[in-house]
Parts: C-alpha cells; structure tokens; sequence
C-alpha cells in the first residue's frame, strides 16, 4: 500500500466528484482503512482519504472503494487506480461483485469495524439484480439495482449527520410521499464523531428530470413565432402548479416531523449584505443595482420581529425534482454543497426554498435564450421576440408554482413579497459571483435577473 498516496494523488483530481478541481494537491494520505473483503477475489477495502493543498486550505476528506483484482476486467478499465502489490486497484463502486456485497451488507445490518449497515424497518431492498453506476451526477456516485433501489455514495465526507440522510428518515417518519423513501444507510466516523458515507433510497423508475422538462417547454414555445404560452403543447405551467404543491407538502412535513423555530431578519441581512459587498468587488457590472439591493435587505433588517424557520431543504431547484408516473418527487436534501454542515442544517425561512425554484424558472427561460441569442444579453436595452416570450413563459410558471405552493402551504408567498424578493434577490447575487467565476458566459442570467428584481422593487 506505500505506492497508494502517490497514484492517489494523480487519480483524485481527475474524478468528476472531486470537489477541489484546479486546486494542486499537496498530499493524499489514508486517514481510515476498513478491510472488507479479504477471502478471493476481489480485495476490498473501505478507505477514508485526506487530501491536503499547495496553497494551505482545509484538509478535505473523500471514501474509496478500492478493488484489487490479479487481472483487470473490460468493464473494470475505465476505473483503473493503477497497479498495488501486484494487483490491478480500481474503483470497486462499479464492481457487481463488489455492489453486490453492499446491499447484501445492508440488507443484513452488518457492521465492519466501525462502518454499519443499516436497513430501514420493513425497507423493501432490491435483490437479485446486479447493481450499476449512473453517470448522473457531479459530487457523488450512485449505484442502482434493477428499479427498486439506489445507493447514493456521498464521495466526499464530512463529520455529522448528512442532511440528506437526516431528513429523509424525518419525512419516513411522517410517511412522506413526495420523496424517494429511505432504505438504508451507511455510517461510520470521521476524526471520532459521527459521518455518513451513503443512503440506499426506492429508485424513481420512469421519472424525468425537473430541469430537462422545463427546457423542453422552453423550446417547444420559442420555436413557435407566434402562440403564447399557454397556447404551446409544451406548456409547464401545469406542471409548475403541480411542484409548486408537491414543495408545500414537503415543508409542511418537515414541520410536523422536525418542529419550527425562528431566525434573527437582521442576523439574515447581514448575511446578505456580506455575500454582496464580495461581489460587488469582483463583478463590477453589478454596480448599477447595489442600492436598490441594499434597501431591500435593510428593510428585512428592520421589520423588528423574528422569521418563522424550519429545516428546508437549502437547494432547491428544478434539477432537484423528479417527475415520475405518480407525481413529483423532491431529491439530494444536502443543501448548498459548498456551505459548511453547521450551516446547511441550520432553520431557515421556506421562502428560500421558494426563491431557488423561483429563480430556477429564470434560468430555464434564458439558458435557452443565451445559446439561441446571445446579444440578448450583450446589450442591457435589447428588446427581441424571444426575450419577450421567455420572459412570458418564466412569469406564467413562476406565477404557476406560486399558486400551487399556497394551495398546500396554506400561505401564499407573494403576500411576504418584500421577503420573498429579498431571498430572491440573495440567490441571485450568489449566483452571479458563482457564474463569473465558473462560466462567465452563463453571467448574464442573474444579472438579468437582478435587474428585473430590482426594478419591481422601484414601481411599488
């Protein structure tokens, strides 16, 4: 295993769940090393990594499922580590043999020094079925048996409980619908406190992407010169309503199974006005907008009493949201990825909730409209048919979310219509200085969308 921290340290950075991508890495060392399989073929072991950086920031920590096979396999090459001992190591994650193991492990209740395995009461877990990697996501890897369950593999690894692990067994517990029930999970510890590694969820067979549907309205009606909305065969404002519902009855079970509490409006501004004086620094074309901003977040400073909190979910958009042949579906409750865990378990307002869908409507609309016209956004006073008609569509279904939200909520957030703009207008912000620094061609959208915000603010 001595050779294991240098092809480690070449590995690592060229995974897609890295989460330190063009950060040079210094050292990876193993923190944690939890043999699982030791008999035959394969190898496993359970590995906790620290990885530390050239330039000095916090250690960050990842899990790895190393596989060590005598030969490698064709399915296995693509996740070749490289050679140990004599032995070929690979991501074992995309191992059946491996895969199989683990939901046998969880479906028993095993525990392996330290690492437990632990089933649901009366989860219905998949058997008989190889399991698979999805290629569907960014920061984890999720392996799904057949169409019954999905393990997500939280790559990297935090101490404490995940929130997606910790809200999902509080809506079980309210025999929550509108979320993928829980199956299992996988524990261990991280520096002696507790952490979790995965959760084994019922897998949404059949189900489509909120965000992939949303753009297909989107196109369905600018390729149409001349029908409104609500005239195209694509319209989503159906649909809206109906997420709109499905995210009022999620928060009003997050109340019943986690209680309420308050949090501090000018505790919140300040939060606020700090994330906008960093970007204002780096993004100058903000500048126009910053006082009309700032009066916002000072007038939820002084509304002089507490906002009403709950666990929410933190980072809802609508590539959050599944459609499946039943309803809507409402995923990945870690909240924002780059917050800090003490933050993203934190109550909160369930307008923030409401503002990322609302803003995710924004970037569905003019997503589309960048690729199609991209001086749309080039010049601040271009007026075009299409951004006429993706304004259209975006109000239609931010208006139908709305609706179908206060149907189950019981409130309606357009009467908090200074609040809900002010966490609006903070999501935005984020946004931009995320945009900038990451794909500055997509800067455009929140910036767009600032200007709109903060010119409703002025007409009333």
């Amino acid at each position: 295993m001595n050779e294991l921290p240098d092809l480690l340290s070449e590995w690592l950075p060229q995974q897609r769940w890295f989460a330190a991508k063009g950060r040079p890495v210094r050292s990876v060392e193993i923190a944690a090393r939890t043999p699982l399989l030791t008999d035959g073929e394969p190898h496993v072991d359970h590995l906790l990594l620290a990885v530390a950086f050239d330039d000095g920031s916090p250690v960050q920590h990842y899990q790895l499922y190393l596989g060590r096979r005598a030969q490698s396999r064709a399915d296995l090459e693509h996740v070749v580590i490289g050679h140990l001992d004599g032995l070929v190591a690979y991501d074992a994650l995309y191992d059946v043999d491996v895969t199989a193991w683990l939901i046998e492990a969880i479906r028993a209740g095993r525990t392996v020094d330290g690492i437990a395995f632990v089933p649901e009461p009366a989860a219905e877990i998949a058997e008989g079925v190889p399991g698979r990697v999805l290629g569907i996501e960014q920061s984890n890897t999720s392996v799904a048996w057949g169409d019954r369950s999905i393990l997500k593999v939280f790559r990297r690894v935090v101490s404490g409980l995940n929130p997606d692990l910790e809200l999902h067994r509080a809506l079980r517990s309210v025999e929550s619908h509108e979320v993928a029930a829980l199956q299992g999970a996988i524990e261990g510890t991280l520096d002696g406190a507790p952490a979790t590694l995965g959760m084994l969820q019922d897998f949404a067979a059949n189900s489509a992407d909120g965000w992939a549907m949303a753009l297909a309205s989107v196109r369905d009606l600018l390729a149409e010169g001349d029908l409104r909305a609500d005239e195209v065969g694509g319209d989503f404002a159906g649909e809206a309503s109906r997420l709109g519902e499905t995210v009022g009855v999620v928060h009003d079970e997050l109340r019943r199974a986690l209680g309420t509490s308050e949090r501090d409006a000018r505790e919140l501004a300040a939060v606020w006005h700090q994330r906008l004086a960093v970007t204002t620094a780096e993004v100058p074309a903000l500048a126009p907008h910053v006082d009309a901003i700032r009066a916002t977040y000072d007038a939820v400073a002084g509304l002089g009493a507490p906002l009403p909190a709950q666990r929410v979910h933190g980072d809802l958009h609508l590539g959050q949201t599944l459609r499946t042949p039943y309803g809507w579906l409402v995923i990945d409750f870690e909240g924002e990825p780059a917050a800090p865990l003490e933050e993203r378990v934190r109550p909160d307002s369930p307008l923030r909730d409401v503002a990322g869908m609302l803003r995710s409507f924004d970037y569905a609309a003019f997503h589309q409209i960048l690729q199609w016209e991209p001086a749309s956004f080039a010049e601040p006073d271009h007026d075009s048919q299409l951004v006429w008609r993706a304004n259209e569509w975006a109000e239609r279904n931010r208006s139908a979310f709305c609706d179908g939200y206060a149907l189950r909520a019981g409130t309606d957030p357009r009467e908090q219509r200074m609040l809900l703009r002010a966490f609006e207008l903070d999501k935005a912000v984020y946004e931009l200085l995320y945009e900038t620094r990451s794909r500055p061609a997509w800067a455009p959208i929140p910036l767009a969308s600032i200007a709109r915000l903060t010119s409703e603010e002025t007409v009333r």
